[in-house]
């Protein structure tokens, strides 16, 4: 019984597409990689390639008894388990080499990148002055993500996000004025200062949240895209969360109805590494998250998050994808966080080491060096920068000097009119 359900599964699973062109099944594709990187074996690829040497003088499975077959069947899966994800790398297509032609697209991936470092720790400032209350989590070292996808997007297309939303949200189109008044808690803030750090909204941007319960943002995606393809109104749906909530029930019944339906969703996995403070390996039998994907009916690919340039690829790929009718795809980040968890987060369970060695691929360094080959000046960074630095101690200075929330809008937007 157990070898008729693991064929069967495997029979509905969909072939992916390996670099080669072939087909596989059981593994995410790896989109964006550097152009001329290898593919890393480990030991025990090495082991699987001598294997047929080893029994080529033993029957072959299809010579042996029915019995004997299905128990070597049986053996090899279970061998199999344990074993590291095998994803195929797929060599990046113009992640570099003809820079130039791409200057002004660099350049303006970098002036929002730059702006959300500097919004987020001028954030970060602002709590220690005791000026921003409640939660806080920044998106330092995740900047690549949410701009490539932004991107790889319409106007009219919806973007959701968990509660590490502020980098996406002005990665989206949101102002930085509305961004950090809304951290103050002010009534010109996005959400009229009544969500705070972690509900950020923006509908004329189509920034549908900033979601604190975690995961809590992943069935409204899923219904978002079932009303675009009830509707058939064009639109895509992309929603992010971290690699926590890919453990709880409402990633399991989002994903299964998309790949059910076959919704125009992509499904965003910012994988920092990290839930809170527990290492991915401790909550997670898979390496890969991408390799989830296939037991909903969609395909899983991995995307190296730190190049601005290789998101902006990958997701170019998959919305298109799901904009002609292709269906769903779960998309693995590799990203990290250079902060804690939450501002409140001394992040004592990793080295100062394991954050110095990351840090070699801040996405604002990678883009560097992209605007480098592309001809740009250090002093034309350096303008970029100066002027950055007046928009977000622009914003700081209106959230300061903005009124309170006020208590009207709040009893209007959370309470239901007194009857007469």
């Amino acid at each position: 019984m157990v070898e008729r359900a693991q064929t069967n599964a495997a029979k509905r699973a969909p072939a992916r597409k390996t670099s080669g062109g072939s087909k596989a099944a059981g593994s995410a594709r790896v989109l964006g990689a550097s152009a001329g990187k290898k593919s890393t074996k480990g030991k025990g690829d090495k082991a699987q390639a001598k294997a047929p040497d080893a029994a080529s003088a033993k029957p072959s499975d299809a010579q042996r008894k029915p019995k004997e077959a299905a128990e070597a069947k049986a053996t090899k899966r279970s061998k199999g388990a344990g074993e590291p994800s095998a994803a195929k790398r797929k060599k990046a297509t113009g992640s570099r080499g003809k820079l130039a032609g791409r200057r002004d697209e660099l350049l303006g991936y970098f002036r929002k990148m730059y702006e959300i470092r500097r919004f987020e720790e001028e954030s970060a400032r602002g709590y220690a002055q005791g000026k921003i209350g409640g939660f806080l989590h920044l998106y330092i070292g995740q900047e690549a993500v949410g701009v490539g996808i932004s991107a790889a997007l319409e106007q009219e297309d919806y973007l959701f996000q968990s509660y590490r939303d502020h980098g996406v949200a002005l990665a989206r189109g949101m102002s930085a004025n509305a961004a950090m008044a809304e951290l103050y808690g002010k009534d010109t803030g996005c959400s009229r200062g009544l969500g705070g750090s972690m509900h950020f909204f923006d509908v004329a941007n189509n920034f549908l949240g900033g979601y604190g319960i975690v995961g809590g943002q992943i069935p409204l995606a899923a219904g978002t895209a079932f009303k675009s393809k009830y509707t058939q109104d064009g639109r895509v749906t992309v929603c992010l969360f971290g690699d926590g909530a890919t453990n709880i029930a409402g990633f399991h019944e989002a994903l299964s109805l998309a790949g059910l339906w076959k919704l125009p969703v992509i499904f965003v996995c910012e994988n920092n590494e990290y839930s809170m403070g527990t290492p991915m390996h401790r909550t997670s039998p898979v390496k890969d998250i991408a390799d989830k994907g296939p037991g909903y009916g969609m395909e899983g690919v991995i995307c190296e998050g730190h190049d601005v340039l290789q998101v902006k690829a990958c997701m170019a790929e998959v919305v298109e994808r799901a904009r002609t009718g292709g269906g769903p795809t779960l998309v693995e980040m590799k990203t990290y966080r250079f902060r804690g968890h939450s501002i409140s987060d001394p992040a004592k369970y990793r080295t100062d080491e394991e954050v110095k060695t990351r840090k070699a691929q801040d996405p604002l360094v990678v883009c560097r060096k992209h605007l480098a080959a592309a001809g740009v000046s250090d002093e034309e960074l350096a303008a970029i920068e100066e002027e950055i630095e007046a928009v977000v101690q622009a914003a700081v200075a209106f959230a300061e000097d903005s009124e309170p929330a006020k208590v009207e809008v709040m009893e209007n937007a959370v309470y239901a009119p007194l009857e007469a």
